[in-house]
């Protein structure tokens, strides 16, 4: 992987150690009706620049799981630069008006054009001296009992607790929902995924270093769980805006987002990136740092 990143990147240089890892973070690209395909460019040319260690698209790939919508949505992941990725589905990847299909068969195109498995374990070994990554998804869309909000069922966290156990040493452990486990608050309040809190403790638990998930199309930058004091550190809880749709809310209604999101043995670094129409690229924007507690 190339050296060089965006030039507006404020923490590609920050470790000279060779111990931080960066993993370039979009979500809700919605190809269909809404998706924005001079955004989406620059999404290609944003990972290319930056080689980020590994890039996380955290669900809604497509508006309305139409085929057509997948294939546009296959094509887009294969034309991303050959570095380890990690899809997981949303809401929007089942099909919400094609009742049949939504109760009997809601994942058979996700299957068929994205990955047959839905809950997924990935390895990324570091560079030189750096610790590498273990990133384990969690497919939170529920088809059948939960269309909006989703869940995430016992199973499934057995199988999330079990991944980030077995996980090689010194790996930085990356958790990555579509469904956001916290509100954002203000005047437009979002339902949480439910039982967030019982999974928010788990991954604390779990020893997680940072949840990364999208669904809200704003961005949203909290711990978690604890509080990083005495006796409670939390979790980073990490949610991106929609990267390439016109369906952005809040803040960010009109715009578009990603993260790019450093790991190092002292916290995790946050850097916003917002889509400039006028500079045809992502623009570096908020920053912010979750420290770990000594």
């Amino acid at each position: 992987m190339r050296p060089d990143g965006p030039q507006n990147n404020p923490h590609r240089d920050a470790s000279a150690d060779g111990r931080d890892v960066t993993i370039l973070h979009a979500s809700d690209l919605h190809f269909g009706v809404p998706h924005l395909p001079v955004v989406a460019e620059a999404l290609l040319r944003f990972a290319e620049e930056a080689s980020p260690a590994a890039i996380v698209i955290s669900g809604d790939l497509t508006q309305r799981a139409k085929v057509r919508e997948y294939r546009a949505a296959r094509d887009f992941l294969d034309r991303l630069p050959p570095i380890p990725l990690v899809v997981t589905a949303g809401n929007h990847d089942v099909p919400l008006y094609r009742v049949w299909e939504r109760f009997f068969t809601p994942f058979r195109n996700y299957r068929r054009y994205i990955a047959h498995r839905l809950d997924t374990v990935l390895d990324v070994s570091g560079e030189g001296d750096a610790p590498g990554l273990r990133i384990v998804a969690l497919n939170s869309a529920a088809p059948r009992t939960a269309i909006v909000n989703g869940r995430l069922s016992d199973r499934q966290l057995d199988f999330a607790a079990g991944a980030f156990a077995d996980a090689p040493k010194r790996a930085r452990q990356v958790l990555v929902v579509h469904h956001n486990l916290l509100g954002p608050g203000g005047e437009d309040p979002v339902p949480t995924l439910p039982r967030a809190q019982h999974v928010l403790r788990g991954a604390e638990e779990w020893g997680v270093d940072v949840i990364l998930s999208g669904h809200i199309h704003r961005t949203h930058l909290a711990w978690g769980g604890g509080r990083p004091a005495p006796g409670g550190r939390g979790v980073p809880v990490v949610v991106t805006g929609t990267t390439s749709s016109s369906r952005g809310r809040g803040p960010e209604k009109g715009r578009n987002s990603l993260n790019l999101v450093t790991l190092d043995g002292s916290g995790v670094d946050v850097t916003v990136y917002l889509y400039s129409r006028e500079a045809g690229r992502f623009l570096a924007g908020e920053q912010h740092r979750f420290p770990v507690e000594g």
